[in-house]
């Protein structure tokens, strides 16, 4: 059965930007910047508390083809669905300011559809 997907659209021609984002059932801020030098993205992760300051959970955290975003930290604030950066072509070997937006992008992993999707 396969997981159903959904793309976190990134404008990277905007680059620096963060915006807010409904992850599960909790509102966060992800910001994403390019390395120009090594030729990476980069995503923070961000909570709002109750007096609207941005409360910083990840920092930095570099995207790799394939690879979950924050897959090697343990931690409860983290958001519940998978973000994983994808190139469901299968043609791309990393992701490159070239080919971000274009065949590799940043999924959600929403898991497998519901029994009522199947119908």
């Amino acid at each position: 059965m396969k997981n159903v997907y959904d793309i976190i659209d990134v404008d990277k021609e905007e680059l620096p930007v963060s915006f807010d984002i409904v992850l599960g059932v909790e509102t966060f801020i992800l910001g994403f910047d390019y390395n120009e030098t090594g030729d990476f993205f980069t995503v923070d992760l961000y909570k709002s508390d109750d007096e609207g300051r941005e409360l910083p959970i990840v920092l930095g955290e570099k995207m790799s083809l394939g690879v979950p975003l924050w897959g090697d930290i343990v931690r409860d604030d983290l958001p519940a669905p998978t973000l994983v950066p994808l190139d469901l072509g299968g043609e791309q070997q990393r992701i490159t300011y070239e080919n971000f937006g274009k065949t590799v992008f940043l999924y959600v992993d929403d898991g497998p559809p519901e029994e009522s999707e199947k119908a």
